[in-house]
Parts: structure tokens; sequence; C-alpha cells
């Protein structure tokens, strides 16, 4: 009993330590000189052009904040399903890329004001007769592991119709099309800014095609940064300056991205 006391005891104080020195952030960021951002390769958010640059709305987005701030924007790719993880290790700063906001997501971690609209779609071959998510009932669909895609499947909110598809998770949302290009799924559940991009006419994935007039959930993105972080709310107030001169209105309409109502007046 004693041991088993002593080990809850210092179990609390890591925890208390981690939450005091989260309210010191701002300051271990700006004494590193730039922001660790945490990504995945996901267009239009985070992506490598044809000359092997990385772009995206989130990486000039991020780079326009952390000039704000005066700071340098360093980005480190991450396996989306630790994502959490790696925060709190320090291997990065924050999460930048398209994270949708949820109620989980807030009670762990600290979230910046909502910056872009989102939902998730179904998207199959060009040629699929499947019209509606009951088409997919016991078919494979594939989304990446830890997503608000793979939520539609099999969270406790899940759509009554995917919760009885042959579920298959992928590490990255750009997997999911493969698959559905190569024929072994059906279907992929996954954001509708990365679809919009990626599939149809003109894209590496000409073959696909998001399946019309179905969007499963409606979301906003925000950016993570370690629970009860001090520098979310300077970040916050970047953005909003980001807003008034008129930046991120135009990087939204250069991706074709709609702002969050919150920001978008």
């Amino acid at each position: 009993m004693k041991k088993l006391f002593t080990l809850l005891l210092a179990a609390i104080m890591v925890l208390s330590l981690a939450a005091c020195d989260a309210k010191h952030d701002a300051e271990y960021i700006k004494g590193n000189g730039k922001v660790l951002v945490g990504i995945t390769i996901y267009e239009p958010m985070n992506y490598y052009d044809e000359a092997g640059n990385l772009t995206g709305f989130d990486t000039e987005f991020a780079q326009a904040v952390c000039e704000k701030l005066g700071l340098k924007a360093e980005f480190v790719e991450i396996n989306w399903d630790t994502k959490e993880v790696e925060l709190n290790a320090k291997s990065i700063d924050c999460i930048w890329n398209g994270m949708t906001i949820t109620e989980e997501r807030a009670a762990n971690m600290s979230i910046s004001v909502p910056y872009v609209k989102n939902a998730q779609v179904i998207v199959v071959k060009a040629d699929s007769a499947i019209v509606a998510t009951a088409d997919l009932i016991g078919k494979t669909v594939v989304a990446e592991i830890g997503s608000a895609g793979e939520a539609q499947i099999k969270g406790e909110d899940a759509n009554a119709d995917l919760a009885q598809a042959e579920y298959v998770g992928m590490a990255k949302q750009t997997d999911c099309l493969m698959e559905v290009k190569a024929g072994t799924a059906d279907a992929a559940v996954l954001d509708w800014t990365l679809a919009k991009s990626m599939v149809g006419e003109g894209t590496d994935f000409a073959d696909l095609k998001m399946v019309a007039d179905l969007e499963l959930a409606t979301e906003e993105y925000g950016i993570a940064f370690r629970k009860d972080s001090n520098f979310t709310a300077e970040v916050d107030a970047a953005i909003k300056a980001l807003v008034a001169d008129g930046t991120l209105p135009a990087l939204a309409e250069k991706y074709g991205l709609a702002l969050a109502p919150a920001i978008a007046g």
C-alpha cells in the first residue's frame, strides 16, 4: 500500500510539473527562437510542390503567424497517430496540419481559435455506383488512423451504415486514396479539404471522385499546443491580426478553403 501511494504521489507531481511547465510555453519557445511545427504531408495544408519545396495553406499560415511573433517556423514531419505524444515530449511545439477540433482533443491540449471549415466526405472510383452510405454496408472502407474520418466509421458517433463496413485503418489519408485507386478498398472517408485538391480531373487521382452531395460531418480545424500553454493566446492574437490585414483571407482564397465563422467576420 505504501509503495502504491508513493507511485501515485510521484505521478501527481509529474503531472503538476508538466502543467506548470506548459504555463511557461511561450517563454520556452521564444527562448529557442523558433516554433517546431508538427505536420504530415496532406495537400492542400502541407505538401511539397514540383520543385520539392514545402508549401500549402497551413505551411504559409504558420510562417505568417511566426513572422508576426518574431519567430521562425521549423516544420517536423510526424506520425499522426502519435501526435499528442510528440507534442508532450517537446519533439514539436504544436500540431498544425488540418487538425479537427474535438471535445477530447480540447480536453487534452490547448487549441487555437478555429480557422478553417471542413467536412468528411466519401471518395470512390469515378465509375462507382456508390451514391449513399448504405451502399457501403459490408464493403471495405479505409480512413486515416486517429482521424475524423475514422470516427465516422468506428467512433461513438459513427455513421450507422459505415459502422457495418469492413474497416481498414491507414497511416495517411493519401494512403487511403491509393487503396481506392488500386481497388483494394471500395471507398475512403477523408477530409473535403484534401479530396477537393487531390481527386478528380487534373489530379494524380483523376480516376476517383467524391460521392456527390454527401457530407458526413462538418467540423473546424484548430492548432494544438500543450495543455494549458500560454503560447496559444499569442498565436490567437497573431491570427486575428492576419485576418484584419487580409493575409489569411487571401491565403484561404488561394487554396480554395473557407475560413471558420469565428474569424471570418
